[in-house]
């Protein structure tokens, strides 16, 4: 079967050691987690695991099977990137000195959309977002002036659905457990 990067939303409950129990999920299936991103989510509470991992689509399907069976996760989906909206955050540090000697470098951050957050007299702090090939390239733009520092974050995507897959789920729920008042 063929292995594409496919990304994986975790939809949670906060709760300590829910991470490892997810990448042991991943470990077990000789899975490599390519970029991990941790944040709360728009539902109050709800916090999004957002992975990325290649893989084959069977076993990513078994792979979300499995996560949902933790009692602390509410759902989990998997997307390939035709079905996401997705960025990175880069940030490079280089040496003020370097670049002040190299007239073109202001043309290489507007080029790359990139922007300056800090300049002193050491260094320069460039901040790119977009996807991992943009914010490689830009690092490798940038070498020639000898990258002090170079870190990437993990994907964050958000689906091109019209609905919150999660928050139909939550809405059935809440139907199941007035219904079971009544």
């Amino acid at each position: 079967m063929e292995s594409i990067l496919y990304t994986v939303t975790v939809y949670t409950e906060n709760q300590v050691g829910l991470l490892n129990q997810i990448s042991i999920i991943f470990g077990r299936r000789r899975l490599n987690i390519e970029s991990l991103s941790v944040s709360a989510s728009a539902i109050e509470g709800i916090h999004k695991f957002t992975i990325t991992t290649n893989s084959d689509r069977d076993t990513i399907q078994k792979v979300v099977q499995q996560i949902e069976k933790r009692v602390d996760v509410l759902r989990a989906f998997f997307y390939i990137e035709d079905e996401i909206f997705y960025q990175e955050v880069a940030l490079y540090k280089v040496a003020t000195e370097k670049l002040l000697d190299d007239s073109g470098i202001e043309e290489l951050i507007r080029r790359h959309n990139a922007r300056i957050l800090e300049v002193n007299r050491t260094y320069t702090v460039i901040e790119k977002s977009g996807h991992t090939e943009e914010t490689q390239q830009l690092f490798e733009e940038l070498s020639k002036f000898g990258v002090m520092q170079f870190v990437r974050s993990g994907r964050v995507a958000i689906t091109k659905s019209t609905v919150e897959h999660v928050s139909l789920f939550l809405e059935a729920q809440e139907c199941r457990r007035l219904s079971t008042k009544e």
